[in-house]
């Protein structure tokens, strides 16, 4: 076991005991055996899932479930972490080739290794779904001081030189490149990305590598909407200016968007996705929702034969891209990164990120 001999017994945490509450407490410092990791956090992101789960948003299972079912709480919150390591166990440093001073993070989910997709390769799609931020003990967040990477976590080693605030992009990054990948865009594509979040602008930036025709972004806040033109969209469309799909369809000669990428969670983004595609396009769904949605699904087959494709996380090879892009700094996230604030003012993180206004990407320092 190799220590940097400065591991306090107890720390500051942000738990999640249940929607709506949410404590900023002092808890032990979680202890970690020859296969563990311990972190200590350097910055971790709030996302807008953290912001669904404190509110209670529900999975819609048709079951009548109402509470948040990836969280099983008290668990520490929190899983666009970043950090650098306080403690290793030998197994541990060997496996993941670490030492103690060394930047490392853990992907979001913690496979069982056992189940179906884990044995197929898939581990993303791990049958017991173990997220970082939602399961005590397994899998508990980084809203804290420290965190414990576990034996059957995906670690991997982070240059130091990229500032903490920007590597703790790195989730959502992941998560990016796993989208763009199930996109197929092609050189002849016009794209549209809707949600110019601080995820949906990852997007549009690796949208823009894969070279399409024409990129636009959607979204109603004038400050996402202008980053997103410097970041790479050749148009910029407010949906509460405009007719988006109607615009959509002006610029394809009537026929639509060969690629709708969605990242809003929002209901109207899935009808609005819908219009503007034309026969025989792509797309794309990336959204934790907060409510259910219903859609005419002849327009899917019988009218267009759409292809419709899931992105869920980071995929195979989302963290090792997301890393390797960021280093070289091939995606600018300085921009996205809007707001840091001390972990004790996560209400206030809370808050300006769930409103959106002034902030794009809130960032929380332990």
């Amino acid at each position: 076991m190799q220590t940097d001999g400065k591991i306090p017994e107890k720390m500051k945490a942000l738990m999640c005991h249940g929607p709506k509450d949410y404590r900023y407490e002092t808890v032990p410092v979680p202890e970690i055996d020859e296969d563990g990791v311990l972190i200590r956090v350097e910055a971790c992101g709030v996302c807008a899932g953290d912001v669904k789960s404190y509110d209670g948003a529900a999975m819609f299972w048709g079951d009548g479930n109402v509470l948040p079912r990836w969280n099983d709480p008290p668990c520490v919150a929190g899983h666009e972490f970043i950090g650098i390591v306080a403690a290793i166990g030998d197994k541990a440093a060997e496996r993941h080739v670490l030492a103690v001073g060394d930047r490392a993070i853990a992907e979001q989910i913690v496979p069982c290794w056992e189940c179906r997709y884990c044995r197929d390769g898939h581990y993303w799609m791990c049958e017991q779904a173990h997220i970082h931020g939602h399961q005590k003990e397994v899998a508990d967040g980084g809203m804290a001081e420290y965190i414990r990477y576990g034996k059957n976590d995906v670690v991997h080693k982070v240059d130091r030189s990229i500032p903490a605030t920007h590597a703790s992009m790195l989730e959502p990054l992941s998560c990016s490149v796993h989208t763009i990948e199930r996109a197929n865009i092609g050189f002849h594509d016009v794209v549209v990305v809707a949600g110019m979040g601080p995820i949906g602008l990852c997007k549009l930036q690796l949208a823009k590598l894969k070279n399409p025709r024409l990129l636009i972004a959607i979204d109603s806040k004038p400050k996402r909407l202008a980053l997103a033109k410097e970041l790479g969209a050749d148009i910029a469309l407010d949906f509460t200016a405009c007719d988006v799909a109607e615009e959509v369809m002006k610029l394809t000669d009537g026929y639509g968007c060969d690629v709708y990428i969605h990242n809003s969670g929002h209901p109207s983004g899935v009808v609005q996705g819908l219009k503007m595609l034309r026969k025989l396009g792509r797309f794309v769904e990336f959204s934790v929702f907060s409510a259910e949605t219903s859609v005419d699904w002849s327009v899917i087959g019988d009218r267009k034969e759409l292809d419709v494709l899931g992105a869920h996380i980071s995929g195979l090879d989302g963290y090792p891209v997301a890393i390797d892009f960021l280093q070289r700094g091939v995606i600018k996230v300085d921009k996205i990164v809007t707001h840091t604030l001390p972990l004790e003012k996560w209400e206030e993180a809370f808050a300006k990120a769930k409103a959106g206004e002034d902030s794009i990407k809130v960032v929380l320092i332990p």
